[in-house]
């Protein structure tokens, strides 16, 4: 089954801005390869953010004002953890996350960060085999369990 064909979100009433970022029904992940520039990592970790902040109901909490009215847009409420693992560690946590039920993946493959011209990225990926993606950095939603048996044992970027 792929992960995306059921999009896990928030319901309005699970908005929890004013509790701890564990009460969240869901945790969100991104682990990133630990060997990249430093550049190239907060490249891919802004990527998948992105993504999945787009896809992802009710991740983003409402905006604020700071004290001279200036609005802040919403960032999100329930957080985010950043690990870090090596290319190996990170296509085994992608296989997991492809495999388990209920979880939402985003992830950037290499050629996202070769190619210059989105259109030419993916045609890059319509003829990559999955296992040959080298994916850089991952971005996992699901049920708190689910991530945390994926992610168990990555380190905190």
């Amino acid at each position: 089954m792929n992960p995306n064909d059921v999009i896990p979100g928030y319901l309005p009433h699970e908005i929890l801005t004013g509790e701890p970022t564990r009460s969240a029904r869901l945790k969100w992940v991104i682990v990133v390869d630990e060997n990249l520039a430093p550049g190239q990592q907060a490249n891919a970790v802004a990527c998948v953010a992105a993504a999945t902040g787009a896809a992802i109901d009710g991740l983003q909490g409402p905006s604020g004002a700071d004290a001279s009215g200036y609005e802040h847009p919403g960032l999100a409420w329930a957080g985010c953890t950043v690990l870090g693992a090596s290319a190996e560690k990170l296509a085994a946590t992608r296989a997991k996350a492809v495999a388990a039920e209920g979880v939402w993946l985003a992830d950037m493959p290499l050629s996202a960060q070769t190619t210059r011209v989105y259109d030419e990225y993916l045609e890059t990926l319509a003829g990559t085999d999955p296992a040959e993606l080298g994916a850089l950095a991952l971005s996992i939603v699901g049920e708190r369990a689910s991530v945390d048996r994926i992610v168990k044992k990555l380190r905190l970027l």
